[in-house]
C-alpha cells in the first residue's frame, strides 16, 4: 500500500469486522450540501491480489444518522487498478454534512471474484419463476 501525506491505513475496528474502515485523506473539512455528491480522496493506492476485488461500502452509522452514503454502493476496485482510491459520498439528508480530516467514511471488503464466460443463445431454459421480476415471488 502506498500512502499520501494525509492518509490513514485502513483497519478492522473489531475482531469480527468484515470491512476495513476507510478514512478521509483531506487537509481541511469538506461540506457536502443536501443532494450533493463529493469525491473524497482516501490517500492510498494498493495492489489487490489477482482474482480479488475490493468492495467499498457505506458505513451504517453515517447512512442512518445523517443520510450520507455511497451512490454506487458497493463500489468496486479492480485488482489491476493502481491509482489513489477515492470514493463518492452523497448527502441524502436535509442538512449539510461535514467531512473532517481523518473521519471514517466508508468500509472496504476484499473478496474473490468469479469470472464467467458469456454465451449468446436463442432461448433460455424454463424455470418456475420465468420472467417474473420485481416483487413476483411474493412478500
Amino acid at each position: 500500500m502506498r500512502l499520501t501525506e494525509h492518509a490513514s491505513v485502513p483497519a478492522y475496528q473489531s475482531e469480527g469486522a468484515a470491512g476495513l474502515d476507510l478514512h478521509a485523506a483531506i487537509e481541511s473539512a469538506i461540506e457536502i450540501a443536501p443532494g450533493a455528491i463529493v469525491l473524497i480522496p482516501l490517500g492510498f493506492a494498493m495492489a489487490i491480489p489477482e482474482g480479488f476485488e475490493a468492495q467499498v461500502r457505506p458505513r451504517s452509522g453515517l447512512a442512518s444518522r445523517h443520510g450520507v452514503t455511497l451512490p454506487n454502493a458497493p463500489g468496486t476496485i479492480d485488482w489491476d487498478y493502481r491509482g489513489e482510491v477515492k470514493i463518492p459520498l452523497i448527502n441524502l439528508g436535509s442538512e449539510a454534512f461535514r467531512v473532517d480530516p481523518g473521519m471514517r467514511i466508508a468500509q472496504m471488503v476484499v473478496a474473490p471474484v468469479s469470472r464467467v464466460r458469456v454465451e449468446v443463445v436463442d432461448a433460455l431454459d424454463d424455470t418456475d419463476r420465468g420472467e417474473g421480476g420485481f416483487g413476483s415471488t411474493g412478500r
